[in-house]
This record gives C-alpha cells, structure tokens and sequence, in this order.
C-alpha cells in the first residue's frame, strides 16, 4: 500500500493543532497508518516536526500571495493578510509554539523570507504614516504571529467564535500600532 506523505502530513498538522503533545502512535492512528509505517517516513518526531515546518511555510507563503501583500495600503493588506491565514491558524499556533524548541539552530530561510515579506508590510506602513514609528518591523511581526496564535488558540478552546477571529486580531493589533494623530 502506497502512503500520501502529503496526506500524512496534513493528518499530523490537523491533529497536533489540537492536540500539540500527541505522540506518534496518536499521530500514526489519525493518518490511518501503523507507528511503524509513520517511522518509515519519519525518523522521528523531529524529522516530522521539520517535515511540518516545512509544510507550514509553504501555507504562509501562500497565505501571503493570496493576501497581495505588497500591494495597496498597509491597512488593507495586512486586513487581508490575517484573512488569507485563519484557515491555517491553529497550525501557525502549532508551529508558532513548536519553533520555540528550535531556537538558536541555525534560521529557516523559509521563515526569513516570510519574516522578511511580512516585515516589509509594517514598513512600509509606517512610511505611510498608518503605523507607529517606535516600534520596529520585527516587533510588529512577531506580535502578528503570536496574535494569530493566541485567536487560534482562542477559538479551539471556545473562548472566541471563529467568525469574530479576523475581527479581534485586526483590531487590537491596528488599534496598538496606528500612529495617533
């Protein structure tokens, strides 16, 4: 029998999303594949959380493209760019928390790009005059991240409706970083 790494994967992200401290045999059983078939394809759960990794920057990346952007005003983009990754938030909370173990190994160019696309945003923002000025792109992009996190989190734990999501993270994320006039 053939296995759909793709589908393995996509299987792991939809449980680990809801359950970050699920083991193998958890993750195997949910893909509807045996442990053994599971450590044939990844070594480990660090080869799976890379292999993860992976597949959660390409859905940002996507999630970027789909956004625009590079285009329009700052507002909007960043609007439409908490929108394009509702879809993939509690993943993004996943790897967002994941990552933390992680730290210090040498950067994903994978995460730089987004970083970077992500960070040219609040730039280019504050050139503009939308955004506060006292606060660095980097920052801003961080708190991005982990208010995504946190509205993910949010919404699996019932404490915020899904619909109001997009809503609460533009708001409070717009509403810290204007510039006030």
């Amino acid at each position: 029998m053939s296995v759909d790494r793709a589908q393995v994967l996509r299987e792991a992200a939809a449980l680990l999303t809801r359950k970050a401290t699920a083991s193998m045999d958890e993750i195997a059983k949910a893909a509807g594949i045996s442990r053994a078939t599971l450590h044939r394809h990844f070594a480990g759960r660090d080869a799976l959380m890379r292999a993860l990794e992976q597949l959660g920057i390409e859905q940002l990346e996507a999630a970027l493209d789909e956004a625009r952007v590079e285009e329009g005003d700052a507002d909007e983009a960043l609007r439409r760019l908490i929108a394009a990754t509702r879809p993939v938030s509690g993943f993004v909370a996943f790897l967002y928390t994941e990552n933390q173990l992680f730290e210090g190994e040498e950067i994903n160019e994978g995460w730089e790009r987004i970083d970077t696309r992500v960070a040219a945003l609040f730039r280019r923002g504050q050139h503009e005059g939308h955004f506060r000025i006292d606060m660095t792109p980097g920052w801003l992009t961080e708190a991005l991240y982990g208010l995504i996190a946190a509205a993910a989190w949010s919404v699996q734990d019932g404490r915020v409706a899904a619909k109001d999501m997009n809503y609460m993270v533009v708001e409070l994320l717009l509403g810290g970083v204007r510039r006030s006039t």
